[in-house]
């Protein structure tokens, strides 16, 4: 059984490598990662336009009951993202604006929650970045021990405390903390490779030739035939 435990002064990753991830944005980042990282699509902003990159203090929660995020808001520091799972799935609201408004404070990013957020027009209206698995105006209780600052999983994610996360309008992206550097430097690559692209594509340039795809339609099965062809003996 998880030991009810609030782990203190984890190792965090770079402040300014968070945040430079964040800039890049998730899609970026995942692709840097080998497509890895990312939570998946069930996390959504609750406001178009929330973008994010911090450190993780990780809280285990069970579910209808928020006693550990409170627990959690006291081991913040500026830099980080609150990062939320519960014991069993839970889709009730644990998370709303009197909660952002004391993380804020405290110069936390953001917070992302494998359950419910509520008050979504007051977070749209501070514009904390917040990601949920789902919207949900059910209360919860204050009423079992959890874990903040340990090991969580969401989305098939292993998330540590001090690993960087990464949120848009496209998700949420978990990077290591060992290898946030490097992933870091793997991003800003990519990034200068699409710019690269983007302007080829503006001069006319054709992905088919620029990846190098067209001489392996062949390869496919693909055949290019006149539309009277494909169309005789009907």
């Amino acid at each position: 059984m998880r030991r009810t435990v609030v782990v203190t002064d984890p190792p965090r990753a770079d402040d300014a490598v968070a945040t430079a991830l964040g800039e890049l944005g998730t899609a970026t980042v995942h692709e840097a990662m080998g497509r890895g990282g990312y939570l998946g699509p069930q996390f959504r902003p609750a406001w178009t336009g929330a973008q994010t990159g911090g450190t993780a203090v990780t809280v285990e929660c069970w579910p209808g009951d928020n006693l550990m995020i409170h627990v959690a808001v006291e081991q913040c520091r500026p830099g980080d993202v609150l990062v939320v799972a519960t014991t069993s799935p839970s889709s009730d609201g644990l998370f709303g604006e009197l909660f952002a408004t004391s993380l804020m404070q405290r110069g936390v990013r953001g917070v992302v929650l494998g359950t419910g957020i509520r008050d979504v027009a007051d977070l749209r209206r501070l514009e904390f970045p917040a990601w949920s698995t789902a919207v949900s105006a059910q209360g919860t209780v204050k009423a079992t021990a959890g874990a903040v600052n340990v090991p969580i999983v969401l989305g098939g994610q292993v998330i540590n405390p001090g690993d960087v996360v990464v949120g848009d309008d496209d998700g949420v992206a978990v990077v290591p903390r060992a290898h946030a550097a490097d992933t870091l430097a793997k991003a800003e690559a990519r990034v200068a490779n699409e710019e690269a692209a983007r302007q080829a594509f503006k001069g006319g340039e054709l992905g088919l030739d620029r990846y190098g795809m067209r001489e392996r339609l062949a390869d496919f099965g693909i055949e290019y035939v006149s539309y009277e062809d494909y169309h005789k003996g009907e």
